[in-house]
């Protein structure tokens, strides 16, 4: 080979080299950066126009859809009764990118484009059909998240139920809410418009209140104070505890009352089980003092406070469905504990974390992942997952929780028969968080779960800013719940 064929030929290897490299770099190392940029109009008609997998609450009612129009596009994302299903479903829209609900958690399966479809997507191929995306089949009952929607109505609030053996969460509720068709549209200009109208909203319809806000939980976090000190084993229910009508935080001149004379107990102590009966304030403010901020915080932590909670998805499915973590002070003053132990001050969680407490006391103490997604299917009914109950913590033992139980139950029976219902053993606790400039306003709280004696469903139910007690706010929201999950 003569010097100028060898240079030609070498050229030619050098060229085929870098455009190998090249592509490489083009197909496989930038893939997801250049799929992922807001300019690559290829990839923007590509997700818009895939058969997207359906939505599906645990009885086979369509949350949402895809449907076939006859634009650029190919097929529109349609949600059946979009304002209520709004946190379980979230958004798909052309001009937001989905970061929130199962159409986020689960985009890789809805849009056919997760591994666990490449068999899926070569069939199609092959026979020169289109590729469907994996259909979600959630643990949502259409009939409980309906009560708990109309029962919170115009109110800004949360209600979420749980089931308690499995942790699958059955009802998750946020108000207010939005719809998610607006966002849906294929008119860039429109669906860029609701979505900027809706940010901009004061009362911020966009949040999932169940997993994304924190609260102060006011006096249902007493029921975490009480398990810690029954766990030390230097408590029982009938042990008395130091109360008194008022209450000095320590070192301040700061005068903390109860809200009903019950609560003071008699000669300054009352014991355990009516302290929780009572949500005597100075009771379980000097009980936090006396038990010592780690020993409160450890069992908070043991129920999932300070850890963000995953409730569904993983970064191969698409962004993950999470709680936001619950806090509990690390290291508080005497006086920021006393507050902190009645569920004030530097305290906060989700509606969430206070359902998972609740399930944790029915259910023997034991705490479970919650869970919103049942199983997943491919196009052709083939099951591709399905969801286990996981243990999160052992949080106390039963012995423990069987006390708890009682105690709960006597809030019902003893301070708020109103929340009874026929039949059925109810067990609660009602929190009253004051909130705004000069404690002006009220988190309004309630969790429980039913039967007491054979525990089936836990709820969680916060009303904000409002004017009434917890028991009279979220009391009857949480009733109507019990009252629906246990006629089925």
């Amino acid at each position: 080979m003569n010097k100028y064929l060898r240079q030609l030929f070498t050229a030619v290897v050098a060229l085929f080299v870098v455009l190998g490299l090249s592509s490489t770099i083009l197909m496989a190392i930038r893939a997801n950066e250049l799929n992922n940029d807001s300019r690559n109009a290829r990839s923007l008609y590509h997700q818009l126009g895939a058969d997207r997998g359906a939505i599906l609450a645990s009885d086979g009612t369509v949350m949402a859809k895809s449907e076939p129009v006859n634009d650029a596009f190919k097929y529109q994302r349609v949600y059946s009764n979009g304002p209520l299903y709004a946190p379980v479903t979230g958004f798909f829209s052309i001009s937001q990118t989905a970061d929130r609900g199962l159409e986020a958690s689960r985009s890789m399966l809805l849009n056919g484009e997760a591994d666990s479809l490449v068999w899926q997507r070569a069939k199609a191929m092959l026979t020169g059909g289109s590729n469907q995306g994996a259909s979600i089949e959630t643990s949502i009952d259409p009939k409980l998240q309906q009560v708990a929607y109309d029962q919170l109505g115009s109110r800004d609030g949360a209600a979420v139920a749980i089931e308690v053996k499995t942790g699958r969460i059955l009802a998750m509720v946020s108000t207010p809410s939005y719809d998610p068709n607006t966002l849906a549209s294929h008119d860039a200009a429109a669906a860029s418009k609701a979505y900027q109208d809706l940010a901009a909203q004061e009362d911020s319809p966009l949040i999932n209140r169940v997993t994304s806000q924190l609260y102060p939980p006011g006096s249902t976090f007493k029921t975490i104070v009480a398990s810690a000190a029954l766990e030390t084993g230097k408590y029982q229910p009938d042990t008395q505890i130091p109360a008194g009508a008022a209450y000095t935080l320590p070192g301040t001149a700061t005068q903390l009352p109860n809200a009903e004379s019950q609560a003071d107990g008699t000669n300054g102590q009352i014991t355990l089980q009516d302290a929780i009966a009572w949500s005597s304030n100075t009771a379980f403010a000097q009980l936090g003092v006396a038990l010592g901020a780690d020993t409160v915080s450890d069992m908070a932590t043991k129920l999932g406070f300070g850890s963000t909670i995953t409730i569904d998805g993983s970064d191969s499915t698409g962004t993950p469905m999470k709680a936001t973590a619950s806090t509990f002070p690390s290291d508080p003053t005497p006086d920021r504990l006393a507050l902190a132990s009645i569920g004030q001050g530097d305290t906060t969680a989700t509606p969430l974390q206070m359902a998972m407490v609740a399930q944790a006391i029915a259910n023997d103490g034991k705490l479970m992942h919650p869970t919103i997604v049942d199983r997943v299917r491919a196009s052709d009914l083939t099951v591709l997952s399905q969801t286990k109950p996981q243990v999160m913590a052992n949080a106390f033992s039963k012995d423990s929780a069987d006390k708890l139980t009682s105690m709960m139950e006597q809030v019902v029976t003893k301070a708020n028969p109103q929340l009874g219902i026929d039949g059925i053993q109810v067990a609660a606790k009602t929190g009253t968080a004051q909130i705004g400039v000069g404690n002006t306003s009220i988190d309004g709280w309630v969790i429980g779960f039913a039967p007491a004696d054979d525990p089936q469903i836990a709820v969680a139910v916060m009303v904000h800013n409002t004017d009434l007690y917890g028991s009279f706010a979220a009391g009857p929201i949480m009733r109507a719940m019990i009252e629906e999950a246990l006629q089925q």
